[in-house]
């Protein structure tokens, strides 16, 4: 009888003293969480892009031992010294473009600012980091969530999305953790200096220019001047210049299985060497000038013989060039072009 009244009276106390540890508990994990996030900022501000240097002790404060759910995430660029001088890899012009997606969330998101935490682990400092994210290969950009409770489930970028530079990289975040990157600011070309250089040049050449110009003797009354500018901007367009400007494309590769040959040609939609370019540029620019050849020189001529001659020649290097570009994209691609006959001539 004395047993069944002690026992809902110990059951009540069991849950009152259970109850009141409950927010004890709550509130040491949020300290705890609010002072990572304090530790965070502070490493943050001690970089200009706003790149947090972690290695392997700082994974493991901010990530492997904060229990889930936390309060950030972490945008990790995975990045290694030793592979800086790879040009297959790019990875000094990635990291560049990282920090310019960092230092633009932070100016277009402040608000947001504490939510997301952009981070960088170098591979000789930090190689337990990397075999506990499992990254065996480079490029690799990685997010760990606030909900992530093994670093090896948090979500790695896809490597066709580096080739946007930045851009990508901010679409990745924006997909991952909705919040909104905002426009990719980047450092103008020229400096203020430079500019007020140039504009001080500009106006003390401004009277030379202006005689120049009235008695016609400058460079810009020159035939043979615009005419070597029309085929350089042409040949700068049909050889893909820009596209290996903006990515930096390396003129050529060295062969993975002979160290001691070089590879001109990619095979691959996915890249395109500097070499490759220049070889299809050149092409397309023989037939242009022999098109211009025909129809602005050899119209001249005034015999017949030498006219059908020179056409003769003109027609056949232009087939065998266009033969060429249309070989070399049907390697590189895999897709075949070929010709279908009129349907009345079967």
């Amino acid at each position: 009888m004395g047993r069944s009244k002690l026992s809902p009276l110990f059951s009540f106390f069991f849950v009152l003293i259970f109850s009141s540890l409950l927010p004890s508990f709550d509130s040491s994990e949020s300290q705890a969480d609010s002072d990572r996030v304090a530790d965070l900022i502070a490493l943050r501000s001690r970089s200009e892009s706003g790149v947090i240097h972690l290695d392997d002790n700082s994974i493991r404060r901010f990530l492997t031992s904060a229990t889930p759910p936390r309060s950030y995430s972490l945008l990790i660029f995975f990045d290694a010294a030793h592979l800086h001088s790879n040009p297959d890899l790019h990875l000094q012009s990635l990291r560049s473009e990282f920090n310019l997606l960092s230092s633009s969330f932070l100016s277009n998101n402040p608000s947001q600012s504490s939510k997301l935490f952009f981070c960088h682990l170098e591979f000789k400092e930090s190689q337990s980091s990397f075999a506990l994210f499992g990254v065996n290969s480079l490029p690799h950009v990685r997010l760990a969530g606030p909900d992530v409770k093994d670093v090896k489930d948090s979500s790695p970028m896809d490597q066709s999305n580096f080739a946007r530079m930045a851009e990508s990289m901010a679409e990745f975040v924006e997909a991952k953790t909705g919040l909104s990157v905002g426009t990719i600011t980047r450092p103008p070309m020229f400096s203020r200096n430079q500019i007020a250089f140039i504009a001080l040049c500009f106006l003390i050449s401004i009277p030379f220019l202006i005689k120049k110009i009235l008695s016609g003797d400058t460079l810009f009354h020159d035939w043979k001047v615009w005419l070597s500018f029309s085929v350089f901007v042409y040949f700068f367009s049909v050889s893909g210049a820009m596209h290996n400007i903006i990515r930096k494309m390396p003129m050529f590769l060295t062969d993975r299985n002979d160290p001691s040959k070089l590879v001109f040609f990619y095979q691959g939609s996915g890249m395109q060497l500097g070499a490759e370019g220049f070889a299809i540029g050149f092409l397309y620019t023989v037939v242009g000038l022999l098109l211009g050849f025909v129809t602005h020189v050899l119209v001249r001529v005034r015999n017949s013989g030498a006219q059908r001659g020179f056409m003769v020649v003109a027609i056949l290097v232009s087939y065998w060039a266009v033969r060429k570009v249309i070989y070399l994209d049907n390697w590189k691609t895999g897709y075949g072009i070929h010709g279908f006959w009129p349907s009345s001539w079967k």
